[in-house]
């Protein structure tokens, strides 16, 4: 089985840079992008589309729009619309034809676009109405119990709306019963515990959604963590055997959090550093129509 992927853009954020590239000084990383006034760097939030056959299955979310303007403001959120709705319907996608959800982790970055942008006084509505949705057990476990450190990470109301579905799978091993024995699962504690990343079957080898744990092209670099790691030395150890594993085998990388690159592969240099390698930006229907702009 060989699937078909695009990329699709969520809405944006500007965060901290400082944040972003951990204990990085900022002399090395404004050299990769240049911060604003307020010290802040783009960044996307990127779902990816995956299509096999009849079915369609989605990769995250995004931040979306639910939050309060006030709100919106502090975490950078740069749209005030529901900017993957937007795209999904580029693509000529409907929420109501996604037959899968798959959330690495429930961060609101990455799971804040199941839910319909924020209105005065409403309660939090779910969409992709049919989907089932694919979350690991300890990352769900995570959001039920957060720690004080990232408690605010997460959404409260999300588990309970999730739940209340009938369409939620709680994952651990090594596959999904929804998505089925082709995608391989892997797993990550660096960044938050339980992190799922599955790794995507195509005609041009394996494509791995990699989530928060190389979040960019710039992550790549083994030392490069971000601020929001729990566990920076154990991410790194993770991230090591990740990309060596998937340089051997001629994979490909998704990054969620790259403004500018959507995919890429991965190899080292002479000295074992690791580095992003034919990069593309968004991709539609990928490989078969590569290169062409989301």
């Amino acid at each position: 089985m060989a699937c078909v992927i695009s990329t699709v853009l969520g809405n944006s954020q500007r965060l901290d840079g400082g944040s972003m590239f951990g204990n990085a000084p900022r002399e090395l990383w404004s050299r990769w992008v240049e911060p604003d006034g307020r010290h802040r760097i783009p960044l996307a939030c990127r779902a990816l589309l995956v299509e096999d056959g009849a079915r369609r299955i989605l990769f995250e979310t995004g931040i979306g729009c639910f939050f309060a303007p006030a709100m919106r403001e502090r975490y950078g959120v740069v749209e005030d619309r529901h900017g993957l709705m937007d795209s999904l319907d580029r693509l000529g996608v409907a929420p109501d034809t996604i037959d899968v959800v798959v959330l690495s982790h429930l961060h609101f970055d990455h799971a804040g676009g199941l839910l319909a942008p924020y209105r005065d006084g409403g309660e939090p509505e779910l969409l992709f109405d049919r989907a089932e949705i694919v979350v690991g057990r300890a990352a769900w476990q995570r959001a039920v119990e957060p720690h004080l450190r990232d408690r605010r990470s997460f959404l409260p109301e999300l588990p309970a709306l999730l739940e209340a579905t009938g369409r939620l799978e709680l994952v651990e091993g090594d596959a999904s019963s929804v998505l089925g024995p082709e995608y391989k699962l892997h797993w990550s504690d660096g960044h938050t515990p339980g992190l799922m990343m599955t790794e995507i079957p195509t005609e041009r080898g394996p494509v791995l959604y990699a989530s928060d744990l190389v979040p960019g092209a710039f992550w790549a670099h083994l030392p490069i963590t971000m601020g929001y790691d729990r566990f920076p030395e154990k991410l790194i150890e993770e991230k090591t055997a990740i990309l060596e594993d998937l340089a051997e085998r001629g994979g490909w990388l998704c990054y969620t959090h790259d403004p500018t690159v959507a995919l890429s592969q991965v190899e080292p240099d002479a000295s074992g550093r690791y580095r992003a390698v034919d990069a593309l930006g968004e991709v539609r229907r990928w490989p078969a129509n590569a290169g062409d702009p989301g």
